[in-house]
């Protein structure tokens, strides 16, 4: 069950994330790292990256992005596959 939390609260984060350097890039501020970004998605927040870069249309362009993060989607539902095998 706590895993279950986690992974809402992960995806969450990484919506709100892109959210909010997607804000921050109109306003020509500060931004957020991709690297934090990309580190949230592999923590098991890729889908919520993923929905937040569609549905904001941010960060789409970026190779590290556009193929980066359905890739890891891929691998966590392989690995997630195998362990609950």
């Amino acid at each position: 069950m706590f895993f279950i939390y986690y992974l809402i609260m992960i995806n969450l984060l990484g919506l709100i994330l892109v959210l909010n350097d997607k804000q921050r890039a109109i306003k020509n501020k500060w931004r957020i790292k991709e690297s934090t970004l990309l580190i949230v998605a592999i923590l098991g927040g890729s889908i919520g990256v993923q929905f937040g870069m569609n549905f904001f249309h941010h960060k789409t362009r970026k190779f590290k992005f556009k193929y980066g993060v359905p890739l890891v989607i891929v691998l966590q539902l392989l690995l997630l596959y195998f362990f609950l095998k």
